[in-house]
Parts: C-alpha cells; structure tokens; sequence
C-alpha cells in the first residue's frame, strides 16, 4: 500500500535551507530552492495573493513552503487559515542558520558528509507561531532578512479541508471583507415564530455595496466560524455552495421548493437535513433581518457571513443563538348544544378551538365555509377522530360516551381572512343546518335567454324548505370580485329590498325530480346579471347557493 505521508527533505535540498542566510550567496540560493524545492514538491510552494484549498488526512502532517523576497529592508507578510470542518493544529517555522555562521564564506567544494554535520550543528528552527481549534486565525510578520517560510498543519480528528491565504503585497487590498471593531450579533427582538437580528455594518460593504453582501445562516446545531464550515456542513446535507447560489441561480437550482426568491430580492435557501433543517439567506447590505417561520419554544443558531461576490472570499461575525417564545395558550371556546357560532378566522396566522361535552352517545358536528377553504380536526381524549380541508357545508357524526370531551381545532387554508359557522348537536331530530341536495350549483339555459328573461334551475330536496330567489345588476369586470368573495354565510336579510325576485316552498320525495326552474323577468337587454338562491330550512339558517352570472341577449 502506498504511504500518504510527504518525503523527506533530501541532503542536498537541507544544505541549501543552511546555507540560505549567507550574505555572499543569499540572492543566487534563494533562486535555486524556489526553483529545486518547486520541481521536487510540485504543488507545495504556497501561492502567493491567493486562496488555497489543502486537504488534509488524518494524523498525517502537511507542510507547505513559502519564500520572501530579498532585496527590500523589510518583508511584511499576512497569513489567514481558515478550518472548514473540525479542529486543527497548525504553525509557521522559519528556517534560519546559526549567527556564527553568518558572514561566513561558502565554499562550491563543500562536501555532503561535512554540510551535514554542519547543519546538524548550527541550523536553527524558529516557530513563529502555533495554533490549535477551529477559529480563522491571521498571522501578521516581518521579515529583515531572506528566509524561508514553513506552514505545517495537522488534522487530528479526521480527514477535512482547509483554506489558507499567503500575502506579502502590503500595498495590495485585503482579499477578506473587513468586520467591524464590534463583529456580534445582537437579538433584538423574539416572538414563537420569529427572531430579529441586527449587526454593525462591515466596512467593506458600507464602501462596495454592489459586489459585497450579508449571509445568513439558520440551524438548531450550532455556530459556525466560517463560511467554509457551513458549505461544509450543508453540503454534506445535500445542498448546494451557499455562494454559489448567491453567486448564479439558474446553474444550481435543481428543486423549485428548495430555493425560493423573496419579493425584496433576498435569496433563501432551506434544506431538510437528517440533523434538522438548515435555512441560509441573502439579505443584500441591510444589517437587520427578522427571521421568519420558526417553531415555537425551539434553540436556534444565527450566524451571518460578509460575502465578496467577486472573490469568494468571506468573513464571519460571532454567532449568536436563541430560544423562540412558546406559543400562547390558545383561547378555547366552549360549545352549546344547538348554538350556531360564528368565527372569523385570521388567514393561516389564526387558529380557533372549541370545546364540546357530549350530552348524548351520539354527537354531530356542522360547519359551514362562507367564502374559502377551512381545515377542521377533531380529537376526544388527545386522540384525532378526523381531520379535512373543504369549502362549503359538511356534516360530521361521531359516536362515543356520555359526557366525553371533544376538542375541535379550527383553521383557514386560505391566505386572506374568512368566516365560519359552526353547530353542535346531539338532536338529530332538529337539525339546525337544512339538508342539502347534492349540488348547490345554479344552471341557466342558454337556448330560453332572451334579451328580457333568463331561465335558471337548481336542485331541491325532499324536505319542505324556502327558497328565495334574487337578482343584482352588474358589470362585466365585476363578475370575477363577485363569486370570488360572496359570503355563503350571509342571508337575505342583508340584500336590497329591489333584488328581491321572489320566495317559495318546494320540494319532491323522488331526488330524481326535485329540481325546480324560474323564468326572471323583465331584464334589460346586453346586461349582465347576478342570480343567488336561498335554501332556508325549519330552523331559519339560510344556505346560499353558488352565484350564477347570466348576461341577456343584446338583439332578440
């Protein structure tokens, strides 16, 4: 099996590293260990101005190299290491010969044997530096003399990668975007679903707002130090680079419903991991954000990135985390046998619950839509007898024990505001609600339309019941507002007394024949009109068919 630890430094390549700070050969040794040192370790002199990605084996230390420039009284130098997935140790040595030594002349005719005895004896190993974690560490130096630059790094838990940036250009711009003197992050504002979070504004982005932005990331794990790190980390949950999607969308989106693009142009990113969901955001150069759609009484993690788009480059805040409010107890309203209640129901935001204590064995539960779709769940005892999202009318019968408890929760799958009436009941025998036939839809007949009466027909049932026909006026960009939003709830007790058209009794045994027409009358001719009927039953509850919109003929 081939080993994956590095060679060892031959005999002749450590005689240069002595001979290295001689004033006589310095300029002509330095040229020729850049040159041998990069021919025998191809990849291992470290790029100068450059972000570099090393990998890293387990227990197996990787070294990489780097050479001042002489010639200059001084040779400042900048080195950022960046861990991107566990802890690490790493150093910076410099190689440096004996002072005895300096001064002295080289000689071309020194043999291997006795060059090694001297570099055995003489040369020196500076450690510049040491560090061990998980945090972006820089280190900032100089140099008075030409030397030669060790960084040697080692990953003790297991196989990972890192980041390392080499500079010596002190004039050039840092390719990290700056943090703030103060770089937390501060909560400033916790709800059960939401958590507002604010920072102080990086430099960089109050200079170059175009190609600088903020990232936020969300989990329920931990903080990250880095943006490595979180790539790191989402990556191995199956999403894609969180600069990348910054970056480009149209190349990495590869689930409509895993990136969704906000109304104010901010980027989020949600991925259901099996260590919970991961959620990273855009947020462009504003430095507050509230965070929407969290679960109640739950620790999350915030970490926030300024981004170089143009770069890649990144610098992190400290995180910070917090624990969202408990929901509030929900207000639950108790039931009366027979009552008919009426909730308005506040978009999905808004749940009702409701309470019953059955008076008999058999209880039925009623509920009526009066404009969109409504989500009802009924449970006894904390357990779920049903659950369903309809729109209309719909009954329910559960049977159980006298004096059991049911609790019904209530809600709107509707994003707007809507209403629902909501009955009990264990006497069957009066319903309050009125049987419905299978359809509440009204059908008008287009071959008896004139350009003064229309012909329309809907389904009765075998009970006695009332109906009540009306009739409005309206215009043609009208129609979509008026059977979008009509209230199936409302009665006839809140229409005109002139759409009026009339009322009357119908009903048949045979479900095949029960069904009634009526000829309106007296319409103007081109107009177009709204017709709704009634059904009010025995109790007085009135139930309202779906509108039908009829338009007269224009010439007769």
């Amino acid at each position: 099996m081939m080993s994956r630890s590095q060679p060892c430094l031959p005999s002749w390549l450590l005689l240069v590293l002595c001979f290295c700070h001689s004033a006589e050969v310095a300029s002509t040794l330095q040229q020729s260990f850049k040159s041998d040192l990069s021919h025998f370790y191809h990849t291992l002199i470290l790029a100068d101005g450059k972000e570099t990605t090393i990998h890293l084996f387990k227990d197996i230390p990787k070294r990489y190299y780097f050479v001042l420039e002489e010639g200059r009284t001084s040779s400042p130098f900048t080195v950022t290491v960046t861990p991107c997935d566990v802890p690490i140790e790493w150093n910076i040595r410099v190689h440096k010969t004996s002072t005895n030594y300096l001064g002295k002349e080289a000689h071309d005719n020194l043999d291997l044997q006795e060059a090694t005895k001297f570099q055995k004896t003489t040369k020196m190993v500076s450690t510049l530096y040491s560090y061990r974690g998980n945090s972006v560490e820089t280190y900032m130096g100089t140099s008075y003399y030409s030397a030669v630059y060790m960084l040697e790094f080692l990953s003790i838990e297991r196989d990972t990668h890192i980041t390392v940036y080499l500079t010596t250009d002190a004039t050039s711009e840092h390719l990290y975007p700056e943090l703030p003197m103060d770089p937390r992050i501060d909560v400033i504002g916790i709800g059960p679903t939401t958590v507002t979070l604010a920072w102080k504004h990086s430099p960089t982005v109050l200079q170059y707002k175009e190609n600088i932005q903020y990232c936020l990331l969300m989990n329920e794990k931990y903080n990250y130090k880095s943006l490595c790190a979180a790539e790191t980390a989402t990556r191995s949950s199956g999403i894609k680079s969180l600069q990348a999607l910054s970056f480009s969308l149209s190349p990495y989106i590869l689930d409509p419903q895993q990136v969704v693009i906000l109304s104010n142009g901010e980027l989020s990113i949600i991925s259901k991991a099996g260590n919970g969901e991961v959620r990273q955001i855009c947020v462009g150069s504003k430095n507050t954000y509230t965070v929407p759609n969290l679960s109640p009484n739950t620790q999350y993690y915030f970490d926030v990135f300024v981004v170089n788009f143009l770069s890649n480059a990144s610098a992190a805040y400290t995180g910070t985390f917090a624990r969202t409010l408990e929901e509030p107890e929900p207000k639950v309203t108790d039931l009366k046998d027979g009552k008919v209640i009426q909730l308005t129901l506040d978009g999905r935001k808004q749940k009702h619950y409701l309470q019953y204590q059955a008076r008999h064995k058999q209880v039925q539960f009623a509920f009526q839509s009066c404009s969109g779709k409504i989500q009802v769940e009924i449970s006894r005892d904390g357990k779920v007898l049903m659950t369903e999202s309809f729109a209309g009318l719909r009954h329910f019968m559960m049977k159980g024990r006298l004096g059991d408890r049911y609790l019904v929760h209530l809600g709107s799958t509707e994003p707007s505001n809507d209403s629902v009436k909501v009955q009990v009941s264990s006497l069957f025998h009066k319903p309050f609600f009125p049987v419905l036939p299978e359809s509440l839809k009204i059908k008008s007949f287009s071959k008896l339309r004139t350009c003064d009466s229309v012909t329309i027909a809907w389904l009765g049932t075998q009970q006695l019941s009332k109906y009540c026909v009306y009739k409005k006026q309206i215009e043609e960009d009208q129609v979509w507002m008026e059977t979008r939003n009509a209230d199936r709830c409302s009665g006839p007790e809140l229409r005109q007394k002139g759409e009026k058209v009339l009322c009357k009794y119908f009903h048949d045994l045979n479900l095949q024949r029960a069904v009634t027409t009526e000829t309106i009358r007296g319409l103007d001719a081109g107009t177009v009109y709204l017709f709704d009927v009634y059904l009010i039953g025995s109790s007085g509850i009135p139930v309202r068919y779906y509108s039908k919109v009829v338009k007269t003929r224009k010439k007769c």
